[in-house]
This record gives structure tokens, C-alpha cells and sequence, in this order.
């Protein structure tokens, strides 16, 4: 098995932050999402544009990931149908050496 510690979900655009809390076998991992606050001191640029405004610099943004022990825990498998790990309602997530979050303003 891996000996990497955070599994990220991506929905869309949008990646959310998870830590693994457990590993049950080569195919199934538990999981736990985390608290990710924006960091506030990088100014993100809306201009006019889109539903509402078009952030030209949404890659600058930055975030504060903690762990969140209240935050439930969930399995997540990995489906060699579809080469990709997931929960049980496909949504898809990658392990990772670092959490990771991400906010798509233009979406």
C-alpha cells in the first residue's frame, strides 16, 4: 500500500482537502475531510464578467488546512474498472503527499 497521508476530492474544478485516517487494504482507505480557511492576506482580482465577476488570478489563491477530528469518517475504494479511487457515490479522489483545496470562482 501507499505511505501517502491525504487523498484529495475533486468535484468538477473544485478539489477538497482529506487526510487518511486508516488504511484497510491495498483497495480501501478511510478517510476524513479537513477545515481549509482561505487566506485572506492574498487579494484575489474580480473583474466584471461571467453569472458575477471573473477572478483573473483564482490560481494565487491559498488556504489554511487543519485536520478536522469531528468531520466523519468515510471509505473510499479504488475502482480498477475505472483506474481511479472513489467513494461510494463516484466521486473521485487522489491520494497525495499534501492536501490540497481549491475554489473555482469562475465556475
Amino acid at each position: 500500500m501507499t505511505d501517502l497521508k491525504y487523498a484529495n476530492r475533486f468535484g468538477y474544478t473544485d478539489v477538497e482537502p482529506y487526510e487518511i485516517v486508516r488504511v484497510i487494504s491495498d483497495l480501501t482507505v478511510e478517510v476524513r475531510a479537513m477545515r481549509a480557511e482561505r487566506d485572506e492576506s492574498v487579494k484575489l482580482n474580480h473583474i466584471p464578467g461571467g453569472f458575477f465577476a471573473h477572478c483573473s488570478n483564482q490560481q494565487d489563491q491559498k488556504w489554511f488546512i487543519t485536520s478536522d477530528e469531528s468531520a466523519p469518517v468515510e471509505r473510499i475504494r479504488y475502482s480498477r474498472a475505472k483506474r481511479q479511487w472513489q467513494d461510494a457515490y463516484g466521486s473521485r479522489f487522489k491520494l497525495a503527499e499534501a492536501p490540497r483545496k481549491f475554489y473555482d470562482y469562475n465556475f
